[in-house]
């Protein structure tokens, strides 16, 4: 082994760990993963949003809208969505506004803090066959960054919607969108995610889902 390897630093090894499951991704998935997302190539995942959990993080409101308008724009464009509940039976189910949006059987639980170590949750996520995940959810910090950091290390191509996600702290927050940064995950913005998968304005779901983030 060379002195320049033996010297790589654990994030940079990290890095390149995921750059290689990223490499096998696009081979299992026939093509390359991109950096743009696609509606018919992504999967939308949120994370925890508690009714005993949502109280404790500030600007819990804003963020269950955005969440709420990520799966109303994944039900207009195809874009299967599973919601994780953590040890259901101590934070509660997901809050009304969301769990009203998705099938029983799309809402999975979990104890894994990482949705990618659960293994009944990762089984389902492998079996919809969308190498794009877009996370949202709570806490930024813990679960969704687990999460995110643990489906990059599998070779999906993950995106955090940064203001769909909540922490109890604006630190907690910030550091974990800077980790996610720094292991060369995508932070984006609600906004972005359904101009991404609309692609163009002339698409007939265009105004609908123009509705969801005025």
């Amino acid at each position: 082994m060379s002195a320049a390897k033996r010297k790589r630093r654990p994030h940079e090894r990290a890095r390149a760990s995921v750059r290689r499951a990223r490499s096998i991704a696009s081979v299992r998935s026939g093509g390359p993963l991109g950096l743009r997302l696609r509606a018919p190539r992504s999967l939308l995942l949120i994370v925890d949003v508690h009714e005993r959990l949502a109280p404790a993080v500030p600007d819990a409101k804003p963020v269950i809208d955005r969440c709420a308008a990520l799966m109303r724009a994944a039900a207009q464009l195809s874009v299967p969505t599973l919601i994780s509940e953590h040890c259901p039976e101590r934070l509660g189910p997901t809050v009304k506004p969301l769990r009203a949006l998705a099938r029983s059987e799309d809402i999975l639980g979990k104890v894994h803090f990482s949705c990618a170590d659960e293994p009944a949750l990762l089984q389902r996520i492998a079996s919809l066959a969308r190498p794009q995940v877009v996370i949202a959810g709570m806490e930024a910090h813990v679960c969704v960054l687990q999460t995110a950091l643990g489906l990059a290390e599998r070779g999906y191509r993950v995106c955090v919607v940064a203001d769909a996600t909540g922490s109890r702290t604006s630190v907690s927050h910030a550091t974990a969108m800077e980790r996610l940064r720094m292991a060369e995950i995508m932070v984006v913005t609600t906004e972005m995610v359904l101009f991404e998968w609309l692609e163009r304005a002339d698409r007939p779901e265009f105004r609908a889902l123009l509705a969801l983030i005025k």
